[in-house]
């Protein structure tokens, strides 16, 4: 699958269109994601990043997950979808920032987790941006690449095929987080879900 656009603008009218009844079009997602953060492995006083985290469905989750000793942030490129987590009440959960996850404001090594639902196909230059994710996690920290459905049943909600130029396949997953200083560590792609896991290495 190659990525949305090079192009920002692009990115932030394709979901500014789409931010005021995003919620309501996957109402059934929030199990998925409380799910796929557990997997993370996230401890009490853990500080994580959702890294474009649209009107931000992972930050409930994310706070139970550390606790109020935490750090939450969520980060993402369209002001419309961060309007819309705040409606949504969710900024009480983290901290919103309108942000590149390319050109993260955030200092290296800062934080314990990312999570990313969705992003992937949306990153112009995925090996960099990845890359970028790596800086701001501290040796051992790790990063989860979900969606809530899987790459079949996304595909086939869009009428597409998976083609083999899809990042998201294991084998072309797997290298290109090694490359942004990654070790993948788990995978599953199911109808239900999909769910990458990987650490960056001490």
């Amino acid at each position: 699958m190659r990525n949305m656009s090079d192009d920002h603008t692009h990115v932030r009218e394709f979901f500014t269109v789409r931010a005021a009844d995003w919620d309501s079009r996957f109402p059934d997602d929030g199990p998925a994601y409380a799910a796929a953060v557990a997997d993370l492995g996230l401890r009490e006083g853990s500080r994580v990043l959702d890294a474009g985290c649209g009107t931000g469905r992972a930050l409930n989750p994310l706070r139970a997950a550390v606790g109020p000793s935490g750090v939450v942030l969520g980060a993402d490129l369209t002001p419309a979808m961060l309007e819309a987590a705040v409606r949504a009440g969710r900024g009480l959960d983290g901290q919103l920032l309108l942000a590149d996850v390319a050109a993260l404001p955030l200092r290296s090594e800062s934080l314990d987790a990312v999570f990313a639902a969705g992003l992937i196909a949306h990153l112009p230059h995925p090996g960099e941006n990845l890359r970028e994710l790596a800086r701001v996690v501290r040796p051992g920290g790790t990063l989860a690449l979900f969606h809530p459905i899987g790459r079949a049943a996304l595909a086939a909600r869009q009428g597409r095929r998976i083609t083999s130029q899809d990042l998201r396949a294991e084998a072309s997953l797997g290298p290109l987080l090694a490359g942004a200083g990654w070790h993948m560590t788990s995978y599953v792609d199911e109808d239900a879900r999909f769910l990458a896991l990987a650490v960056r290495p001490a």
